[in-house]
């Protein structure tokens, strides 16, 4: 008989490896397209940035001829690259140079005051301190720019060698964004982890309140402390790292209001949320959240154990999220150890999970550049969803227990009938077993161009899809020929 499989999209990596029945489980640099396994786009190198230390963000953005750059951030550096590869060091003067990794804080303040007998050995209960990043935006054709090391809110004009500060702005900032209205909000200004200040309208050298502009101040009543803050569909998003606020433009006297929209539900990073058509997504200390104008909610995660068992915590303020929108999917990019390594993607059309590894700290999107932008720890950017080069990477996925014979009975696995849609450079592993935790028997890789002779006899199988790089390819529904064998 002909056992008919047809996977839904996406990896599910909860629990244990037969929760994962009759799903794919594993793999890397894969994605679905109307239900069909297939590659991600490949990479080019566009062009070594010459950098000291690990870079952390990337905006990139027109100016009013059109022509296009991105800008990189690195803990001691600024650097801005023209879309001709001209690179321009645009690091402002006396910039104080920041953390690449983040470390325990074991000094002053890295504890807490009397815990603990005199004389008596402590327990390792160092605080974290971050590791230092830039926040971007665009001030018209101009970038603003803040440096969590600096706190200064500095400016770069096209044409300009390096940035410059921001006249009369605050200062001990840890974070900066432009509004849809045009104000320029300082985030956990002015060394106050709560505390939003914003410029008066259209002229970000105005910060003293009067009667006569629209620059003001809110400290939030929230416990957390301020990590970034997005536009979103009418309104300001501000994540802290224990809720969630909106900022809705009022108008004087107040200028903005300010509500919270979810608790429980803190960023992970400064880098960790991002804004698409769809709402806001991002990343939180165990779990991700979604937020599309009403309130926030914990999204469900096929791949959370996975993610957040994998997870270096201490290292996590260098988490960052690139979005796709041409494909639906929103990436972040975790360390596993020292340095971002891995990635988990999820695609917000048709709600599917995956997991992989790629060395990415940061990146932005295509709608820019043809191509998105994402930077290596070594400091390289590359042109992404580029053909399908993978370089030295597979495309790979790999499916959990498929059930072949009811109970205690056995099946004889005859054949491997594809769907047909895959070249002949795609290939198919199988194992077979008996039992959950049996090591089974494996055969392959075969080719899948056409249908496999296969010959081994289990109660259950997994399914191992290899892919060939510069090749695009499709797995769909596929069958297996098997016949009963009784009990052994």
């Amino acid at each position: 008989m002909l056992v008919p499989f047809d996977l839904p999209p996406g990896f599910y990596a909860n629990g244990t490896e037969t929760q994962a029945a009759g799903r794919w489980h594993d793999g890397n640099l894969v994605r679905w397209r109307d239900k069909a396994l297939s590659p991600v786009g490949g990479w080019r190198q566009r062009r070594v940035l010459s950098l000291t230390t690990t870079p952390r963000a990337v905006l990139a953005w027109s100016d009013l001829s059109s022509d296009k750059r991105f800008a990189v951030g690195a803990a001691d550096s600024l650097t801005v690259v023209a879309a001709n590869g001209t690179m321009t060091v645009a690091t402002p003067a006396g910039l104080a140079g920041g953390r690449v990794d983040a470390s325990a804080n074991q000094g002053y303040g890295g504890g807490f005051y009397g815990a603990g007998t005199y004389g008596t050995p402590r327990a390792y209960s160092a605080t974290i301190l971050d590791a230092d990043t830039w926040t971007f935006d665009t001030w018209g054709q101009n970038l603003i720019a803040c440096s969590t090391a600096d706190g200064r809110i500095f400016e770069w004009k096209p044409g300009d060698t390096a940035a410059t500060v921001v006249a009369n702005a605050p200062v001990n900032n840890r974070a900066i964004m432009v509004t849809a209205e045009r104000f320029l909000f300082a985030l956990a200004a002015s060394g106050n982890p709560r505390l939003v200040k914003w410029s008066d309208r259209e002229a970000n050298t105005v910060w003293a309140a009067a009667a006569t502009n629209e620059a003001g101040d809110m400290e939030l009543q929230s416990a957390g402390r301020i990590m970034c803050g997005l536009k979103t569909r009418g309104q300001t998003l501000i994540l802290t790292d224990e809720d969630a606020w909106t900022a809705t433009y009022q108008g004087p006297p107040y200028v903005y209001g300010f509500q919270q929209v979810g608790s429980g539900c803190g960023i992970v990073s400064r880098h960790g949320a991002i804004s698409t058509d769809a709402g806001v997504f991002w990343m939180g200390e165990d779990g991700f959240f979604a937020y599309a104008g009403q309130s926030v909610q914990r999204m469900q995660c096929d791949v959370a154990d996975r993610v957040f068992s994998g997870l270096n915590a201490a290292q996590r303020s260098k988490i960052s999220v690139v979005h796709i929108p041409v494909e639906g999917e929103v990436w972040w990019f975790y360390p596993t150890g020292m340095e971002c390594g891995a990635y988990v993607s999820f695609n917000y059309v048709t709600g599917w999970w995956a997991t992989g590894e790629l060395a990415r700290t940061a990146g932005t999107t295509g709608d820019v550049f043809d191509n998105p932008i994402w930077v290596s720890p070594q400091g390289i950017a590359y042109d992404h969803e580029w053909g399908f080069d993978h370089r030295e990477a597979t495309p790979w996925a790999e499916t959990g227990p498929l059930q072949l014979g009811n109970g205690d009975q056995a099946m004889s696995v005859i054949r491997l009938v594809p769907d047909g849609g895959a070249p002949d450079s795609v290939t198919a592993s199988v194992n077979g077993r008996m039992y959950p935790n049996d090591f089974g028997y494996g055969v392959g890789p075969y080719s899948i161009s056409n249908p496999v002779s296969l010959r081994l006899t289990a109660r259950q199988m997994t399914l191992r899809i290899d892919g060939a790089t510069n090749t695009d390819w499709r797995v769909g529904p596929f069958r297996i020929e098997a016949r009963a064998r009784g009990q052994r």
